[in-house]
């Protein structure tokens, strides 16, 4: 079994503001427009596999000089990402308990539906960084 380098939800914050770092939110849209971690970019994580899957057309190409943090909700799939990615050649870290054990400082919430949000959604294709 190839072993993956956990994180802490705590640990997260001291990744927002890192250059040598991407933070990527595995949920669906919906989820991450309701809450995610600053600075976090979304890739679903039924399309990053189907990504790796097929090797779509090269949609995502991940840095190979950059460590990839990944969350999920509660942390398999993070894990899975993690291990796929691993796999390629790329440093990568899976969140222990996913957003949901998240209680960090740069969490972004959607206080109510008929509030306007300063969350954006961050879809990214052809994703280079």
């Amino acid at each position: 079994m190839f072993q993956i380098e956990t994180i802490s939800a705590k640990m997260l914050d001291y990744y927002v503001e890192r250059s040598d770092a991407v933070i990527i939110d595995l949920r669906d849209p919906a989820a991450y427009r309701r809450g995610h971690v600053r600075n976090a970019v979304n890739i679903p994580y039924r399309e990053l596999d189907e990504y790796l899957e097929k090797k779509q057309d090269q949609k995502y190409r991940f840095p190979k000089d950059k460590l990839l943090i990944f969350y999920c909700d509660r942390g398999g799939a993070s894990m899975q990402a993690a291990r796929s990615l691993a796999r390629q050649g790329c440093r990568t870290r899976s969140v222990i308990g996913g957003f949901a054990a998240y209680r960090g400082r740069n969490a972004r919430i959607k206080k109510a539906d008929n509030i306007k949000s300063d969350c954006e959604c961050i879809s990214v294709t052809n994703l280079v960084f």
